[in-house]
């Protein structure tokens, strides 16, 4: 469908700090682009196809920005380690598995089935070492109809030898040729992937640096998750002042890209503030940071000093695909935070959280995350109906209860750039 209207009970952000919401409205879609939210349908839209969703909440999309498809088959196990440990004794152990196409095809297919039948609607993907098996990924996400930025995961150093790359020269030729092949998909594409500056030398974040630049290709990686993490990256890069200067000084680290750095647990007051003059998009992941006992990220310091914040599930550090319940754990988290840490910050709310599932990690993606005139249509028909209740509630009072209490069952129908995959 090109042009339709959808009928039903609408929420979304104007901005991060502006809510609308609309009970039995008509909101417009032409050519994957919102038109409007109306009362009634306008004369020019009148011969539009109707998707009736009354009594319906329609939201805008989520956007999972810190994810490891490689990681999927153990979620939910292998949580009794610490960061360096667990990778070690588990992800590196299930990510070598990756070198077979057949394993791959297999693992990757029941990722981005749960992907496509859940709430997120575009998401930046973790894969492995593996060239052929990270395509493979690429092929079965462009047919699912999610956008998505996938990464080939580079390491050369400090991980098993059945997981290192030997000779930089040809690890930055199999970029490059991922970066060019990349090209043929539409809604599917390459995001550069140093796996975080303890695996990765010098010499090779120098070369991934020239490929960013060359190709304007945009940039994932992990910082300042863990404080063992911190200690060895000190012992790695004497000469960096900190651990932002490890990917800053090669033309990693935004600015005139885009950049998504997970967690920004540690980062201390002269990171935050080049988190924010380099525009750079932080990946929240709740459940990861305490499962593998990382600590409590700031994140009111970063909303508070407008710094993009967006949600991550980080399978399999996270259990689970579903940004819903990262969003709630971050409003609990944070009030620990609050109540252990430093009783002068402010507790995360609702209205914090749908920012962070919508407008703040969306804007990584564009213009989506909201419904505002000329934003691309990425949406979410929630039968919160399921949630039962003798009492009445507001929209806003439906929202705070779908982020409390929703889950998966609820999802009706979902679209991304304006088309209807569920």
């Amino acid at each position: 469908m090109k042009e339709f209207v959808i009928k039903g009970d609408i929420i979304y952000l104007e901005n991060k700090n502006e809510i609308k919401t609309y009970k039995n409205h008509y909101l417009v879609v032409k050519d994957g682009y919102c038109q409007g939210v109306f009362p009634h349908i306008l004369e020019e839209y009148k011969d539009y196809v109707e998707l009736d969703y009354s009594n319906k909440l329609v939201i805008p999309g989520f956007f999972d920005l810190h994810v490891h498809a490689s990681q999927y088959q153990y979620r939910g196990t292998s949580m009794d380690l610490e960061l360096i440990d667990w990778l070690n004794k588990h992800a590196f152990i299930e990510e070598a598995k990756y070198e077979s196409i057949e394993y791959a095809e297999k693992s990757y297919s029941m990722f981005v089935d749960e992907l496509k039948n859940g709430f997120t609607t575009r998401a930046a993907i973790f894969a492995t070492i593996h060239k052929d098996a990270t395509m493979k990924l690429m092929d079965l996400l462009e047919k699912s109809g999610i956008v998505s930025y996938v990464g080939l995961v580079l390491m050369n150093r400090n991980s098993p030898d059945y997981l290192r790359l030997k000779d930089d020269k040809d690890t930055l030729k199999m970029m490059e040729e991922y970066i060019l092949e990349s090209k043929k998909y539409q809604n599917t594409f390459p995001i550069i992937t140093p796996r975080f500056t303890p695996s990765c030398t010098k010499e090779l974040m120098k070369g991934l640096g020239e490929l960013r630049k060359k190709y304007n290709v945009t940039v994932q990686s992990h910082i300042d998750e863990n404080p063992s993490e911190l200690i060895w990256v000190k012992e790695l890069e004497p000469e960096c002042k900190n651990y932002t200067e490890t990917y800053s000084r090669f033309g990693l680290y935004g600015g005139d890209h885009h950049c998504i750095m997970a967690h920004c647990i540690y980062n201390n007051d002269e990171e935050i503030e080049t988190l924010k003059n380099n525009k750079i998009f932080v990946a929240h992941c709740p459940e990861s940071n305490m499962n593998v006992t990382s600590g409590i990220a700031p994140i009111y310091k970063y909303l508070d000093n407008g710094i993009n914040v967006g949600l991550g599930s980080d399978v399999a550090g996270g259990s689970s695909l579903s940004l819903i319940r990262a969003a709630r754990q971050a409003i609990q988290l944070s009030k620990m935070y609050y109540r252990y840490v430093d009783q002068n910050a402010r507790q995360l709310n609702v209205m914090d959280a749908f920012y962070m599932l919508t407008l703040g990690g969306g804007e990584f993606f564009g213009k989506v995350g909201s419904f505002n005139k000329g934003y691309e249509f990425d949406a979410l028909v929630i039968d919160d109906s399921k949630i039962p209740s003798l009492l009445d509630f507001s929209l806003l009072e439906r929202l705070e209860r779908f982020i409390y209490l929703g889950d998966e069952s609820m999802l009706v129908s979902k679209f991304v750039k304006g088309e209807k995959i569920i």
